[in-house]
C-alpha cells in the first residue's frame, strides 16, 4: 500500500477499516451484494460497486470509494439495473445478507 507519514496500510486493515463504515450504512439495504471493487494502493483506497434493492428507484448499482486514510466513504454515483441483471448477481453470496429484507422502510437517500 502507499505510504502515508513513514506507515504503509495493508490490505487486510484496508479492507477492515472499509467494512467498518460501509457495513452500518448499507445494512438498511440488505441484501447488498459488492459486484467490483479495485484497491487503490497509491492512494490508500478502495473503490467498490454494491447492488442492492432501492425502495424508490428498484434494482441499483451504486459506486463508493473508501479512503482507508481518512476513514471515509465516498458515494461516487448510482445508476439502474434491469431485473435480469440483479437475478444473475443474486446467485453469489451478498456482502451483507438478511433474513428479511426491509425495503420499504430503507431510507430513501
Amino acid at each position: 500500500m502507499g505510504k502515508r507519514q513513514g506507515v504503509a496500510m495493508n490490505v487486510a486493515e484496508l479492507m477492515t477499516r472499509r467494512d467498518a463504515k460501509a457495513k452500518p450504512h448499507l445494512d438498511q439495504y440488505a441484501p447488498v451484494w459488492i459486484v467490483d471493487e479495485k484497491l487503490v494502493p497509491e492512494e490508500e483506497s478502495v473503490l467498490f460497486n454494491v447492488v442492492f434493492q432501492h425502495s424508490r428507484y428498484g434494482w441499483v448499482s451504486r459506486r463508493y470509494k473508501f479512503d482507508g486514510f481518512n476513514r471515509v466513504l465516498y458515494f461516487k454515483g448510482q445508476r439502474s439495473i434491469s431485473e435480469d441483471a440483479a437475478l444473475k448477481i443474486q446467485t453469489q453470496d451478498p456482502y451483507i445478507a438478511t433474513v428479511v429484507a426491509d425495503i420499504p422502510n430503507a431510507y430513501g437517500g
